[in-house]
């Protein structure tokens, strides 16, 4: 069940990112893809650990386990570095709308990964239900045609599909690693590794710096990447996966198409269709199917106990019968 502090999280983290895909869109006409993405972490990761530096007392700052260590190389390297460098690379080669409904895949991967990986993570029918619905949601938000969605440049939509999955795999990893160190110092040494990681790949495919073109648009873009939907929103994200799980933290992912949607509505004077109303509710329906699985039948045990026969704690699962723990 998520908590207040996760749902803060979950809000910012959809609101943060909700911004990304008009962002790198536009900064990627002033920017080499993975030159832009890696000055976005260069800044980022100068300004967070600069923050924790300060905030933070020396204890807290130093890796001590392995799976701190861990946890670092998951947020660093996959999570951040390659999933940005495969986003921002495949949306050249495709529309913000078809890039943002294949990265919307990711919530799906990530329960294929946490059963793999994780004892303490498990997507129910019900919950394969909600993730369906969201799915479905995100695609009648954005609206794409068929033809586009299924045409076009199938080596985009690879990229594209590719991040979705290092994604995936980064969140589920991070919450495998079971570090002992607080998400925003796990992600303020994560960003210098992912900086390293796209320098280097925009330094072997060719990339120059004197290509970017520095415009007060670009200033702009990659001002909002590096610190709106960088630093503030991977701290909120990364905190989300500690608070909530990988699973339910990649749900931000449904919403920020919406927030992508709502905001050109608001703020460009762009139109919101009918259907893409109906994808907001249908997003809605999912989510809620989803928290339906979060009641928890012993905060009223107390109040149902005389009403409904024997307590709880006496009825055994199907699994428990056969011998099983119930898990």
């Amino acid at each position: 069940m998520m908590d207040r502090r996760a749902l803060l999280f979950f809000a910012a983290s959809s609101l943060l990112f909700g911004g990304t895909f008009v962002a790198a869109k536009a900064g990627l006409e002033y920017f080499p893809p993975l030159a832009f993405v890696a000055l976005r972490f260069d800044i980022a990761a100068v300004v967070l650990l600069g923050y924790v530096a300060v905030t933070r007392s020396r204890g807290e700052l130093v890796p001590r386990t392995r799976g701190d260590v861990a946890g670092i190389l998951a947020t660093g390297v996959l999570a951040i570095g390659l999933t940005n460098a495969l986003l921002f690379v495949g949306q050249q080669y495709a529309t913000s709308a078809v890039a943002a409904i294949v990265f919307s895949l990711n919530p799906i991967l990530t329960p294929v990964f946490a059963a793999v990986l994780l004892s303490d993570e498990r997507l129910s029918a019900r919950g394969v239900v909600g993730m369906l619905l969201g799915l479905g949601g995100v695609i009648l938000v954005v609206g794409p045609s068929p033809a586009l969605l299924l045409g076009g440049d199938a080596f985009g939509k690879a990229i594209l599909l590719a991040a979705a999955v290092s994604g995936a795999l980064g969140a589920v990893s991070i919450r495998r690693a079971n570090s002992s160190i607080s998400s925003t110092v796990r992600t303020a040494w994560g960003l210098p590794f992912a900086a390293l990681l796209t320098h280097s790949l925009s330094t072997a495919s060719g990339e120059s710096l004197s290509a970017i073109v520095w415009t007060p648009e670009a200033v702009l873009a990659l001002g909002y990447v590096a610190l709106f939907a960088g630093v503030l929103a991977y701290v909120a994200y990364f905190g989300l996966i500690d608070s909530a799980g990988a699973i339910h933290a990649n749900l931000v992912f449904y919403v920020v198409p919406v927030v992508s949607t709502i905001g050109g509505w608001a703020l460009l004077g762009e139109t919101i269709s009918t259907l893409a109303i109906v994808g907001f509710l249908t997003i809605f329906a999912g989510f809620a199917v989803l928290g339906s699985e979060s009641i928890d039948l012993h905060r009223i045990y107390p109040a149902a106990r005389n009403r409904h026969g024997p307590p709880i704690d006496q009825f055994v699962t199907l699994d428990e019968a056969r011998g099983g723990s119930g898990d």
